[in-house]
């Protein structure tokens, strides 16, 4: 044992050495066990923190416009035409 270094400074550092090592076979086990989860996991297998999903969209809403309707919004868009570059 070095004289400059104390045995509490040498219990120290085998102590987080020793949680190192339980961090990392801890680590490799739970990757090691996610991995083999998602290899059993079936294609038609649902996720349940996932909500469903609806199938098909809202249904089209659709809004008869009059005649000077159509005009203004015509107008409209030939004026934000004519402003692009």
């Amino acid at each position: 044992m070095p004289e400059h270094v104390s045995s509490l400074q040498l219990m120290g550092v085998a102590v987080l050495a020793l949680a190192t090592v339980i961090w990392v076979v801890g680590l490799s086990r739970l990757l090691r066990r996610a991995r083999t989860g998602a290899a059993v996991r079936h294609h038609g297998q649902v996720l349940r923190a996932i909500p469903r999903q609806r199938r098909s969209g809202p249904a089209a809403e659709t809004v008869e416009l009059t005649p000077e309707e159509r005009a203004a919004f015509a107008g409209l868009v030939r004026q934000f035409s004519d402003s692009r570059p």
